[in-house]
């Protein structure tokens, strides 16, 4: 019996010890995908944006920019949502630094399946559980990211402006990917209401086939934080930042 306790109290210790190593480990980034699963988005649709991310990580750009940084890594989870507190994580935190990482991230993003089908639209929402997300991250960086791809505009919960403001004033950097499918000016609405922070930038899409380019593209500039290029709209203002709080 003493030799089962010992055992199981090694194992805790080793657990604890190999958190605590974790949570000490620094990235460059820390990056939440967060991918719209509104009943607007059919399967075939959804299956595009995650396939989509899937393709860009295993690129050889995106891990040339991820190289590229100091610590050469960031760190990457994914989350689904749709309303205000309707969200589920299907890629936990995850660190990418070489192509083992990058492609096993890909994989991972590709074989999660889809669990939320509807419950309105919530850009507010999306935001919040990011920041939650970014807090409980056991990884650190200087730089924090929210991503968020959609195709309509906030119509459930709190306004997305309030979400994205108290986000900001935190330090936290929102990047937008709007799907112009249903509402041919989102780009607009995602560059006034919902994208915020130095060097925040909105990709718009014309088309869930050109979805794949076009979140390479993003990757690319977002985990190199220089939010410029083709198809980009960035922020104006101090730093890009968004509107002050009142």
């Amino acid at each position: 019996m003493m030799g089962r306790r010992f055992f199981v109290a090694a194992v805790l210790l080793a657990s604890s010890l190999g958190m605590q190593a974790r949570a000490q480990t620094a990235v460059d980034d820390l990056l939440v995908l967060a991918v719209d699963a509104s009943g607007s988005v059919n399967q075939a649709r959804f299956e595009l944006q995650k396939q989509g991310y899937a393709a860009a990580f295993r690129s050889p750009r995106v891990l040339d920019a991820i190289r590229a940084g100091s610590h050469r890594a960031v760190a990457v989870t994914m989350v689904q949502w749709t309303g205000p507190t309707l969200h589920v994580v299907v890629v936990d935190w995850t660190e990418v630094k070489d192509e083992a990482s990058a492609n096993a991230l890909a994989s991972a993003i590709a074989a999660a399946p889809r669990q939320l089908f509807g419950g309105g639209t919530s850009l507010s929402g999306a935001i919040d559980v990011s920041m939650q997300l970014l807090a409980a991250s056991p990884f650190r960086a200087d730089r924090r990211v929210i991503d968020i791809s959609g195709d309509g505009s906030n119509n459930r919960g709190r306004p997305a402006e309030m979400a994205r403001d108290e986000a900001v004033k935190q330090g936290v950097v929102i990047n937008g990917l709007p799907i112009l499918t249903l509402e041919p000016d989102l780009d607009s609405y995602y560059h006034d209401s919902v994208i915020g922070g130095p060097g925040s930038f909105v990709v718009p899409v014309h088309s869930y086939e050109a979805f794949a380019d076009a979140i390479l593209n993003k990757l690319v500039n977002e985990i190199a934080g220089t939010g410029s290029g083709d198809g980009f709209a960035t922020r104006t203002g101090a730093a890009g930042a968004a509107p002050a709080l009142p």
